[in-house]
């Protein structure tokens, strides 16, 4: 018997790579060890494992960046609603609820559905900025937006007046829904308010 043979026989440890088995090991080790120097598919392998978390982060980051435009949109709605009221350009006498949920929803509808079904308005004169300071959000029992009190009833020339725009945002992404949504139905509240005091313009009168 040659020399190597007997090694062998011996239990000698046997080499290959980076990898060391020997050859009277127990068949699930020498089972792992040609599976881990195994190299073909090993692509397709890595894919796989890294496809799916992968794909969790490239869909709530779109998710973030889609909301952050709504939300961005909205307050630009607003903002743009509260300078005519401001000026004069829009005064009370032509605002009504509908107007002034078109007037808003035609700057949403780019990025939201047509008529933009889940908006709500409430436009009202204060005595004083500490006291439109003091309205809050509520939601109802079942997590929806409390609409009460709101209204669309702004004031005069020189009066303050307080314009807070709500939406309920669908949140599209399954798995992102229990961590997004503050509102029923897998939604979430987008918010956008502004507080101002009318410039001295002239009223103009009912009809």
């Amino acid at each position: 018997m040659s020399a190597p043979e007997s090694q062998k026989r011996q239990g000698v440890g046997m080499k290959s790579g980076t990898f060391t088995v020997e050859s009277n090991a127990p068949p699930r080790r020498r089972a792992a060890w040609r599976f881990l120097r195994h190299r073909r598919g090993s692509v397709a392998i890595e894919f796989s494992l890294l496809a799916l978390p992968f794909s969790l982060l490239l869909f709530a980051i779109l998710e973030s960046c889609i909301s952050f435009a709504g939300q961005q949109l909205l307050a630009n709605a607003t903002d743009n609603v509260a300078r005519q009221l401001r000026t004069g350009q829009l005064q009370a006498v032509n605002v009504t609820k509908a107007s002034l949920k078109t007037l808003i929803c035609n700057d949403l509808e780019i990025i939201v559905t047509s008529g933009c079904p889940g908006l709500e308005v409430d436009l009202r004169q204060y005595a004083t900025f500490a006291d439109a300071a003091k309205e809050r959000i509520k939601l109802t029992a079942d997590k929806d937006i409390d609409t009460t009190g709101f209204a669309v009833a702004p004031g005069p020339a020189t009066s303050k007046n307080m314009l807070r725009v709500f939406y309920r945002w669908p949140v599209m992404t399954d798995f992102l829904r229990k961590s997004m949504s503050n509102l029923k139905d897998n939604k979430t509240l987008h918010f956008a308010t502004v507080t101002w005091q009318n410039e001295p313009f002239d009223d103009l009168a009912a009809p």
